[in-house]
C-alpha cells in the first residue's frame, strides 16, 4: 500500500513538471492532474447518473438544434478536441450545467425563458467555458487535494468513494463553481458566442432576465442564489458591458435570430405548472 501510495506521489510530481493544460483563450494554461480521457470517463459516469435521474425531452429536432449551436461554440472555444454532448432536459427548473469532458444539460424552464438563439448561444458558451477552463478539476484539486485525484487515476478509489466523487462533480455542476470560476466562464462565454458569430449583448439581456427571477431578493440574481460565494449579479453585468464595449463596435451588427429561435420555442412542452 505504501509502494501505491509512494508511485501516486511520485506520478504527482512528474505531472506537477508537465501538466499544464490549457485552461481558456490566448493560451492561458493551468496546473491539471489528469489527462482529457480520465476527465471525460468522470464526466460520463455523471452523466449517466444524470439521464437515469431525469426526462431527457424526446424531440430529435430540439436534439439537433441545441446540437448545432453548441458545436457553433465548440468550433472556436480553447478545447474542441472533446466529444461534446448535448441535451434537453424536460423540467420547469430555469437552469443549465455541464459535467466535466464536455456533457452540457438545459431545462426546458430555461429554453421557455430564452427569446432568440444568441441569448441560447450565450447560456450555451457560458457552460462550454466550465469544461474549457476545467473549473471542476481544479475545484477538486484545491478542496481534496491531488492525492483524491491520483487515487481516481490508479483506480484505488473504492466503489463507494468513486459514487461520493460523482456525487460531488455533480454537485458542482449544478450549483456553480464560485466567483472567480463564474466570472472567467462569463468573460470566456462572451468571447466565444462573438467568435461564433453571435450578437454579444445578448449575455446581457440573458443575464437581467435571470436576475429578474429573484427581484424578491434584492441585489441577488438567479445564479448567485445557487451558492453564496458568487458575485453580485450586477457587478457581472457590468463587467459583460465593459468587455463588449472594447470589442470593435461591428458586433452591434451580429445576428440574434430571433425568428428561428422562436420556431423552436413553439415546440417546448407548456409548463407544468400551467
Amino acid at each position: 500500500m505504501r509502494s501505491i501510495r509512494n508511485l501516486s506521489v511520485c506520478l504527482i510530481v512528474g505531472i506537477m513538471l508537465m501538466g499544464c493544460a490549457t485552461t481558456g483563450p490566448g493560451g492561458k494554461k493551468s496546473l491539471i492532474l489528469i489527462s482529457d480521457a480520465q476527465e471525460t470517463e468522470l464526466g460520463k459516469q455523471v452523466a449517466q447518473q444524470v439521464n437515469a435521474e431525469n426526462t431527457l425531452l424526446p424531440d430529435s429536432l430540439w436534439q439537433s438544434y441545441l446540437t448545432e449551436v453548441g458545436e457553433k461554440i465548440v468550433k472556436v472555444c480553447d478545447r474542441p478536441n472533446l466529444d461534446y454532448q448535448f441535451h434537453v432536459i424536460e423540467s420547469d427548473q430555469i437552469n443549465a450545467f455541464a459535467c466535466p469532458g464536455g456533457f452540457v444539460y438545459f431545462y426546458t424552464g430555461i429554453l421557455d425563458l430564452i427569446d432568440n438563439e444568441a441569448e441560447l448561444a450565450a447560456v450555451m458558451a457560458h457552460e462550454i467555458s466550465h469544461v474549457v477552463g476545467r473549473h471542476t478539476v481544479k475545484t477538486i484539486q484545491l478542496a481534496e487535494g491531488g492525492l483524491t485525484l491520483m487515487d481516481l487515476v490508479l483506480g484505488q478509489k473504492s466503489e463507494g468513494a468513486a459514487g461520493q466523487l460523482t456525487q460531488m462533480v455533480l454537485g458542482l455542476a449544478l450549483t456553480g463553481y464560485g466567483r472567480g470560476n463564474e466570472l472567467e466562464a462569463d468573460e470566456f462565454g462572451v468571447y466565444y458566442m462573438e467568435k461564433a458569430g453571435y450578437n454579444p449583448h445578448a449575455a446581457h439581456t440573458m443575464f437581467e432576465k435571470l436576475a429578474k427571477l429573484s427581484g424578491d431578493q434584492g441585489d441577488r440574481g438567479f445564479f448567485e442564489n445557487l451558492t453564496s460565494s458568487h458575485p453580485e449579479t450586477k457587478e457581472r453585468i457590468s463587467k459583460i458591458d465593459q468587455q463588449i464595449d472594447a470589442m470593435p463596435r461591428s458586433v452591434d451588427k451580429l445576428p440574434y435570430y430571433k425568428d428561428r429561435y422562436a420556431l423552436m420555442k413553439k415546440r417546448l412542452p407548456e409548463p407544468k405548472g400551467q
